[in-house]
């Protein structure tokens, strides 16, 4: 176990080096990724909500050959395809599986009965207890600073970690707004054991996501990301054309239904994937502003890992 976090929960749980997770962020998240958090101490998750079962079933494959490290997938329930999604998994032996969007109650008792360890992603404290009684390993508590699809409730990490770290003793990770080595030791103050880190992961070399996204991205400043389309599903993006006129539609009055005729069809991946930077779904967290380079990830955990050592070192004189 790493000397900076000894007898770490989350750590510990997953056999992992560091407590830090990479998001299995949609368009983001494939095997080159996730392998290479994996192959550095941290643990990788496939983004499945952005895969056909098919290439899920791919990418987890070629994950099997990129790394002999932990490393799981992170699966939306709302997935329209989820028993298949669930049967691969179950087919191809992965052994942790991160759920969101969705009642962990419905498939944490498969995925256990199947041997694999569970995480389920929250956005309040109420379904905190919801995972304990599903039977979930750990908990992912994500604040309103994160990227994409939000909680309602619209709490910050800062409030949140607290709130659900009262409320039950399992393993705690913190998402949402961690991107830096002090973000990791601001997490465990509040009382998480370990993070999940999402933007600063999607903005990095090994990242799938299309160059012009990255650099979009990183050029991001304060204020630039908001949280919208709150009548259909609360999501987090970088202002652009399509983000006015949604903004527009809103103001006028849209309903849900007209709502969703103007987002249409893959949005994300026209944004994130292909690169379209005015008609795409921009989906990135506010730490964007703090990230101003695009890095391979052994620079990123290298970075993550000094700056907690020496915040740490700074405030224990």
């Amino acid at each position: 176990m790493d000397k900076l976090f000894p007898d770490n929960p989350v750590s510990k749980l997953f056999n992992i080096e560091y407590p830090v997770v990479q998001g299995g962020m949609v368009w983001c998240s494939g095997w080159k990724l996730a392998s290479a958090v994996s192959n550095n101490g941290g643990l990788g998750l496939l983004g499945s909500g952005s895969m056909y079962p098919e290439v899920l079933r791919e990418h987890i494959q070629k994950m099997k050959k990129a790394t002999t490290n932990p490393w799981g997938v992170n699966v939306p329930l709302l997935y329209p395809d989820i028993d298949t999604i669930m049967k691969i998994i179950v087919e191809e032996d992965v052994k942790i599986v991160f759920t969101s969007a969705g009642s962990p109650a419905k498939w944490t008792g498969f995925l256990k009965e199947h041997g694999i360890k569970v995480a389920h992603v929250i956005a309040n404290s109420r379904f905190a207890k919801k995972c304990e009684d599903a039977g979930a390993d750990a908990i992912v508590a994500e604040g309103f600073e994160a990227g994409g699809h939000e909680g309602r409730e619209e709490t910050t990490t800062f409030s949140l970690i607290p709130l659900v770290r009262r409320a039950t003793s399992l393993p705690l990770i913190a998402a949402g707004g961690v991107g830096s080595g002090q973000h990791i030791l601001a997490a465990q103050a509040l009382g998480a054991d370990g993070v999940q880190i999402g933007s600063r992961f999607a903005l990095s070399e090994e990242s799938s996501a299309h160059q012009r996204f990255k650099e979009h991205a990183v050029a991001a400043k304060e204020g630039d990301t908001m949280l919208t389309l709150k009548q259909l599903a609360p999501v987090r993006l970088m202002k652009n054309h399509f983000f006015k006129l949604v903004e527009q539609a809103q103001l006028q009055g849209a309903s849900a239904e007209e709502l969703k005729e103007l987002l249409g069809r893959g949005r994300a991946k026209k944004g994130i994937f292909e690169g379209d930077l005015d008609e795409g779904e921009l989906e990135i967290g506010q730490v964007s502003a703090l990230i101003d380079e695009i890095k391979p990830v052994q620079e990123i955990f290298q970075m993550l890992l000094s700056e907690y050592k020496n915040t740490k070192k700074r405030l224990l004189k």
